[in-house]
């Protein structure tokens, strides 16, 4: 099978770079200064064995590239840019015969639950992707992914549900690559325990690493919310005990000289200076549940409202007071 990672950033960069590195066959997709780097300099994936240069094929779209039926697609761009990239590989032919969206496998490694959606509107054979790797990107062409043994853990299944030949085939392969891949017959389970972690990326983004009492009382405000709104709309979540028993001692944050731990994926956004940030497909998930089943959600309200600010007007990430944040979120929550 050839892999075709689209949206190179920590996440891609990483699965990309391991994945080659077990000599698999893998094809890179980025935009703007990644592609070029990518193009010119090759994927700089820094572990704690090393920093190694892959000079790997890469595409800067769909339209360069031949799909074959053997391809995977493996979909890691944020959430705010799914539907653009969703259109655009759907309709692609495959050799032999039809489009992407009616014969090749799209997996979703992707923060959030709203992916899976949108694609199956476009893709015959979804699925859901849980993931855990921390990896930073925040200069072109380079990717950190700072822990070990194992590079990450990635839930694997069929969305919304099932498991089939194609995702063990593919866990098959990643699991040989330094990337732990089980298997569930219910990843969106893993999925929304991952989003109730994630509703702290928005605090993070604007007020830097959560290493305070206040810092971890705002988030133990956001993810209540999103437990109310869950246990209100029905939707079971992995707990933590269970978590941890599969993480156990196969993946730990290994430092390594010269290299200290980055912040999230939406502090990297607002690093980045990308002008957008996933807060409306996280604390936003929660937001629309607590509408839709009548649950107040004031706190992921005011997060999701502040990060969206601070990516509109390219704020420097960590540039609020975690009390100035809490402020807000105490506004929101007022009468």
């Amino acid at each position: 099978m050839r892999y075709i990672i689209v949206g190179t950033g920590a996440v891609g960069g990483a699965v990309g770079g391991r994945l080659a590195e077990a000599g698999h066959d893998v094809l890179l997709v980025a935009r703007g200064a990644q592609y070029t780097a990518l193009r010119d300099e090759g994927l700089r994936l820094t572990t704690p064995e090393g920093t190694r240069t892959h000079r790997l094929p890469v595409a800067d779209g769909p339209e360069p590239v031949d799909l074959d039926q053997d391809d995977v697609l493996v979909l890691a761009v944020k959430t705010q840019d799914s539907t653009a990239a969703l259109d655009a590989w759907s309709t692609r032919p495959v050799r032999g015969g039809g489009t992407a969206g009616e014969r090749l496998p799209l997996i979703c490694a992707q923060n959030g639950v709203e992916s899976e959606r949108l694609a199956l509107r476009r893709f015959r054979h979804v699925y859901g992707c849980c993931v855990y790797l921390p990896a930073t990107f925040v200069e072109p062409g380079r990717v950190v992914a700072p822990c070990a043994p194992l590079t990450g853990i990635l839930h694997l299944g069929r969305y919304p549900s099932g498991t089939d030949g194609t995702v063990r085939a593919v866990a098959a392969d990643w699991e040989k690559a330094k990337l732990a891949a089980p298997v569930v017959p219910d990843v969106m389970r893993w999925k929304h325990a991952k989003l109730l972690s994630n509703l702290a990326n928005a605090i993070e983004a604007a007020t830097g690493p959560l290493n305070d009492p206040e810092a971890f009382a705002l988030f133990d405000r956001a993810r209540a919310e999103g437990e109310d709104v869950l246990a209100a709309a029905g939707i079971e979540a992995t707990g933590k005990q269970e978590q941890e028993a599969v993480r156990g001692d196969r993946i730990r944050f290994d430092p390594f000289d010269g290299t200290e731990r980055g912040g999230g994926s939406s502090w990297q956004s607002l690093s980045r200076g990308t002008g957008t940030i996933e807060a409306d497909y996280l604390n936003g998930e929660i937001v629309l549940l607590g509408r839709l089943h009548g649950v107040p959600t004031p706190v992921n309200d005011a997060l999701r409202r502040t990060a969206d600010l601070f990516a509109r007007e390219r704020r420097a990430a960590g540039s609020m007071t975690v009390a100035e944040l809490t402020a807000l979120a105490d506004a929101e929550a007022a009468p």
